[in-house]
This record gives structure tokens, C-alpha cells and sequence, in this order.
């Protein structure tokens, strides 16, 4: 039998779960495909160049539309990169540059951007400046120096609402 508190009380329940739910729903999202946030980012004035265009055969984190992986990912160079400063690259390397991947949510986006940074914590290597907006990461070379390395946060911001 419920007492009206028991009723309360799985009202605010209710309540608040379901304020949870549409609040997670609500979060940034975006239409673009990987590219099309590298070609978006281009537009917001950043001195960047789409590289690479990955499928599932080309990238080689063999992440590409796999389970909890992203569902596009692209490469791009920054102008602002010294290429003469990065050794062993080659095309599509995150130190010329940076890399775009687009998960299914925001919660993905956000456990990948947060093992990178676990990574690069026993591989100064792999460091390497990660912004998440939604389901987007952008991956930003640690060639850059940190003012220009926000600027992609700015503009993802713009970008992914």
C-alpha cells in the first residue's frame, strides 16, 4: 500500500529523472561528418587544411565504426605548424596538425579525449591538446602553442551546438 510521502517521493523521483534524460538530450549535437567540421573550422578563419578523409581500411587506429568507436574521422595541417619540426610524420599526423573524430554521443567523445590525455601521461610523445564539443573531438598538435591551440575550442563552440 502507498502512503502519500511514498507518492511524493516517486514523483520527485520521476521528476527528476526524466529532467536528467531531456537534459542529456539537449546537449550539443552536430550534422557534420568529420570533414565537414574540418571544412566548418576552416570557415571560422582557422589556417587549417582537410588532409585526410578516413574509412574504416585507411585509419589506423582501426577505430572507424567500431563498437564505442567514432563514426568519422579526418585529418587536417596547420599553417601554423613548422613541418621541418616534427619528425617521423607522416599524412594525417595529429603533430602536423590535428584530427577530427565524431562519435555517436558526447559521452564517447568524451572517454576517448580522456584516455588520450591518460596516454600522453606515460607518453610525452602522444601530448597533444584535446577539445570536446558534443560528440566532436578535435585533436590539436602540441607543435602549436597554446594560444592558437584554442582557438579550435572557440570555433568548435561555434560550431557544434
Amino acid at each position: 500500500m502507498l502512503t502519500p510521502l511514498t507518492c511524493r517521493l516517486s514523483t520527485v523521483l520521476t521528476a527528476g529523472a526524466l529532467t536528467l534524460v531531456l537534459a542529456a538530450c539537449g546537449g550539443p549535437t552536430t550534422n557534420l561528418d568529420a570533414a565537414g567540421v574540418v571544412k566548418a573550422l576552416i570557415g571560422q578563419g582557422l589556417p587549417i587544411t582537410l588532409t585526410v578523409t578516413y574509412t574504416a581500411d585507411t585509419d589506423p587506429s582501426k577505430l572507424l565504426g567500431r563498437p564505442n568507436g567514432y563514426v568519422s574521422k579526418a585529418s587536417f595541417t596547420d599553417q601554423r605548424v613548422d613541418p621541418s619540426k616534427v619528425t617521423a610524420a607522416e599524412e594525417g599526423d595529429v603533430d602536423l596538425g590535428g584530427i577530427v573524430e565524431v562519435f555517436k554521443d558526447a559521452g564517447q567523445a568524451e572517454q576517448r579525449a580522456a584516455y588520450n590525455q591518460e596516454v600522453s601521461k606515460t607518453l610525452p610523445m602522444l601530448l597533444e591538446y584535446d577539445y570536446v564539443a558534443g560528440p566532436v573531438l578535435v585533436r590539436v598538435s602540441r607543435k602549436l602553442p597554446s594560444q592558437h591551440a584554442k582557438t579550435f575550442e572557440t570555433a568548435l563552440g561555434k560550431i557544434v551546438k
